[in-house]
């Protein structure tokens, strides 16, 4: 995640603690401050179930109605929440599918929150009922991420179902009156980059103070979207409106917490766009980018995933590459095995990174970005990301360095 309203804007934000290392920024008692990112413990992603009220199009784990899964009972979910708790790790999300649409979700919530678990919660947010968000309340859910990809027919195109943007709307403002806090997430597409601004709008409009904008990767049914992910361009112009939007909130004293997922590249072009202006504030900038490191630890490190047949991958996106299975070992066992040759590479990625990457003077920052997009594209987890919109001259890749590449064979053809 590259933090807009941090980076960009020089806000405190409830995550500060976790991604950059910085105290007083919503860590709780007993939660520890990371000296380094190396050595954070992984935020979990946990997919409860794979039923789905809606049909998303570019579902990264093909949920629905009727899908098969082997999903974990009550009691086996419980004793994966004690190995979590031990094991240190500073988040559960229970995801989904739609996770409201498990019965034993709260029970499940109230039990992590007894272990010290922050608990988040991902959803369409068209099941929250003032009952439900009143109950999310009470168990001491930390966030509640709803999303929403357009506004009104966009959405509810994007998202299969008619009327899903109404009822999203209603358990938005159902968790808001019940003090939930509440966040937007949204993926950009060829299919609503057009209603970014609307999305800004209504953001804006219902006083909402987080916001998620995520770069699509193709997994899943997502898959059938790759043509229609984002240009270079575009994907530069969606950045810079979601830049000058959350300085616009700035000045206008609005406290937000807006953030781009993943690529780890909005990063590097927000800094680039900084040292323009401040090169003072850039360098602060680049001292917390590279103390997070973008990619080098995120997949694999900072985060992992649980789906709904109990395997574990290094992040939600990985679901055709399994570690291991809960029904088999223990979470905290499958992510620190020594000999998992995926989990070694993405730990120790300068010794595996190819072309443009490797030799890209922002690597510290960046770290190669999402391996699992690379892998998805290029059938090569050590690929570059394609997703990456810099130019080879603002990488620092001149014509000795790509002659260097061509010389060893280290050529892909990227994107545009």
């Amino acid at each position: 995640m590259i933090n807009i309203s941090k980076l960009y804007c020089d806000q405190v934000t409830p995550g500060d603690w976790l991604r950059y290392g910085r105290k007083g920024s919503g860590e709780r008692k007993g939660e520890i401050v990371p000296k380094k990112a190396s050595e954070r413990r992984p935020i979990v992603v946990w997919n409860i179930t794979r039923t789905c009220n809606l049909k998303c199009v570019h579902c990264y784990n093909d949920s629905g109605v009727g899908k098969p899964a082997n999903e974990v009972s009550t009691d086996q979910a419980k004793g994966i929440l004690d190995d979590l708790a031990e094991f240190g790790i500073p988040s559960v999300l229970f995801s989904g599918g739609e996770p409201l649409m498990r019965p034993d979700l709260f029970e499940l919530i109230e039990y992590a929150g007894g272990k010290g678990l922050r608990t988040v919660i991902s959803t369409n947010g068209t099941l929250i009922s003032a009952e439900k968000a009143a109950k999310i309340k009470e168990r001491g859910v930390s966030y509640v991420g709803i999303s929403l990809d357009g506004i009104g027919p966009i959405n509810d195109k994007f998202r299969g179902v008619e009327g899903a943007f109404d009822k999203a709307v209603t358990g938005i403002r159902n968790c808001r009156e019940a003090g939930v806090r509440i966040g937007l997430r949204l993926t950009l597409t060829q299919r609503n980059v057009q209603d970014l601004q609307a999305l800004l709008d209504f953001f804006e409009k219902e006083e909402i103070e987080r916001a998620c904008f995520y770069h699509l990767v193709p997994s899943g049914r997502g898959g059938a979207l790759s043509s229609e992910d984002l240009t270079h361009a575009q994907s530069r112009a969606a950045i810079e409106m979601i830049l000058a939007k959350t300085e616009q909130y700035k000045q206008a004293g609005r406290k937000t917490d807006i953030l781009t997922v993943d690529n780890h590249v909005d990063g590097v072009y927000l800094y680039l766009k900084l040292l323009a202006q401040d090169p003072a504030r850039a360098e602060n900038v680049w001292k917390l980018l590279t103390w997070n490191g973008g990619g080098l630890y995120s997949s694999g490190v900072g985060i992992g995933c649980i789906d709904f047949n109990g395997n574990v991958h290094p992040d939600q996106f990985w679901g055709h590459y399994d570690l291991g299975s809960v029904y088999e070992r223990r979470f905290s066992e499958i992510w620190t095995d020594p000999d998992e040759p995926l989990l070694k590479g993405l730990r120790d990625r300068r010794a595996y990174i190819k072309g443009r990457c490797r030799l890209c003077k922002f690597f510290d920052a960046c770290g190669g970005s999402l391996r699992v997009r690379a892998d998805l594209h290029f059938t090569d987890p050590w690929a570059p990301d394609p997703a990456c919109y810099l130019t080879d001259t603002e990488i620092g890749l001149d014509a000795e360095k790509q002659e260097e590449l061509r010389q060893s064979g280290d050529i892909f053809q990227m994107t545009c």
